[in-house]
């Protein structure tokens, strides 16, 4: 394992470490002022990758800390955090602090063989996800899509479908952590019951009355709807696809909130077609922001742009969360949290 970083360079003249700023901080300013007393706060003004990788070098030696936002100006400027770009960063870097609850963007082993923590932030978008998968949840069930469309076409509740209660319908989640277990609240809330698959089982509070099922298989035979809530990474890429949608019931409906990149685009629109399942609600998707063509002229599809943590509330935390956590890394040396493939690695 290489050594640690040298901080040789890590503070300006007066003393005050260095902080990368790679996307503005637009509502938690009141943190950011707080910390700009005693941290200078660098603002990124590379204009592509080859120059940020040059500036890494030159205007940003001596940073300790990195702030990125998941959707911010800096991932066009950049592209993904990949080994490349992992390796050219300052060597003074300890912490990136990433604003998203995924962090497929970043390659984790990379930071971790340069000694840099990582977090994301997994807990701040619990309950704005949850609530944008109820929201889906339901406008899949009962065919809200449709209905919309019959209202702005001039077609006023004209030959819609007969729609579906979610009152005695079986959830199935996959990935049972912080966002399914707020999404399972929400739906025993309307009467439907919950079972959840992960690689383990959670305790009995957190499971909290939900069923473990031993098997996603099983999860998706059984299921009338099947929730997401699981990162994207090399073993959850494609995780649904054609095989799994025919195991799924036909009347059942597939939510994704996620990361578009679990899903096969292209099979869902098949399966959507075929009738293998009765529909789907959508936040993210595989190539973002392309949606596939098939998806938005299906009324099959209950479809958001990528909106799922949008609220000035969850931002706010957001943003809050990721300057706290560059402090404590800065005043201890550790990250009070990095994501998971970093547990017990510092």
């Amino acid at each position: 394992m290489p050594s640690a970083p040298s901080y040789t360079r890590s503070v300006t003249t007066d003393g005050r470490p260095k902080v990368l700023l790679m996307d503005p901080i637009q509502l938690a300013t009141s943190v950011e002022a707080d910390l700009a007393k005693k941290y200078d706060f660098i603002r990124m003004e590379s204009r592509n990758r080859d120059e940020f990788i040059k500036d890494c070098s030159e205007k940003y030696d001596g940073v300790r800390a990195i702030y990125r936002h998941f959707k911010g100006a800096s991932t066009k400027v950049t592209g993904l955090f990949d080994p490349p770009l992992v390796e050219a960063l300052p060597h003074s870097l300890n912490f990136i602090c990433h604003n998203g609850a995924g962090y497929d963007q970043i390659d984790i082993p990379s930071c971790t063989s340069r000694r840099i923590q990582v977090s994301n932030v997994p807990v701040a978008v619990d309950d704005a996800t949850a609530d944008t998968a109820l929201f889906l949840l339901l406008g899949a069930l009962r065919q809200f899509g449709p209905a919309q469309r019959s209202l702005y076409s001039g077609h006023f509740n004209t030959g819609l479908p007969l729609s579906n209660d979610p009152k005695g319908k079986l959830l199935g989640i996959v990935g049972m952590g912080g966002i399914g277990r707020a999404f399972a609240k929400r739906c025993r809330s309307l009467g439907m019951n919950v079972q959840y698959h992960n690689r383990n089982r959670l305790s009995e509070d957190l499971e909290d009355g939900a069923t473990y099922v031993d098997s996603l298989e099983e999860l998706l035979e059984t299921s009338d709807v099947v929730s997401l809530n699981l990162p994207l990474n090399a073993k959850t890429k494609g995780l649904m696809g054609k095989k799994e949608f025919g195991r799924m019931k036909k009347t059942a409906i597939l939510i994704n909130t996620a990361r578009g990149g679990v899903v096969n685009e292209q099979e869902l629109v098949d399966a959507l077609e075929n009738g293998e399942i009765a529909g789907c609600g959508l936040d993210v998707y595989e190539e973002e922001p392309k949606i596939n063509e098939g998806l938005v002229k299906s009324d099959k599809a209950f479809l958001l742009p990528h909106v799922g943590t949008l609220t000035v509330e969850t931002q706010t935390e957001m943003e809050a969360v990721c300057l706290r956590n560059i402090e404590q890394g800065i005043e201890t040396g550790k990250l009070g949290f990095t994501v998971p493939e970093q547990k017990g690695q510092f």
